[in-house]
């Protein structure tokens, strides 16, 4: 019996290895999400309003299936799978913004990001992400 069967058979909450999230919208790439202003005379390097925007709209869609399926912010290595479905055949595969916007609901800090796997695709209809973040074993 593995320490998991051992924990569900004694708790009610099973360990939970991998989390999935379905984020509707199309991210901006990071190379390309920042623009040039100036504040108070001097310039600065700023977000763009498109990755704004998705930041804001990925953390709502997160948080909302963090909290139907009773997740939690992990500490320990994670892998990444992610299938990101652009509108048009424009955009960079560029998968730093969801990662940066996993911070805090999925991990601490998307340093703990050991293993990536990005998948490009188009959807002109139904831009998306599906992620699924995996917690990796430490070597016995």
């Amino acid at each position: 019996m593995t320490d998991q069967d051992n924990h569900e058979k004694n708790n009610s909450t099973p360990i939970r290895t991998k989390q999935t999230f379905l984020i509707s919208g199309e991210p901006a790439s990071k190379a390309n999400s920042r623009r040039i202003v100036i504040i108070k005379g001097f310039y600065k390097s700023i977000k763009s309003e498109k990755a704004i925007n998705y930041a804001k709209s990925f953390k709502q869609q997160a948080q909302q299936q963090c909290v139907e399926n009773g997740r939690e912010v992990w500490t320990e290595d994670v892998s990444v799978t992610i299938h990101i479905w652009y509108s048009t055949r424009r955009p960079d595969l560029d998968e730093s913004v969801i990662l940066d916007c996993l911070q805090n609901v999925c991990y601490e800090n998307d340093r703990q990001v050991k293993e990536k796997h990005i998948y490009w695709h188009l959807d002109r209809e139904n831009p998306r992400a599906l992620i699924e973040v995996e917690k990796i074993k430490p070597p016995e």
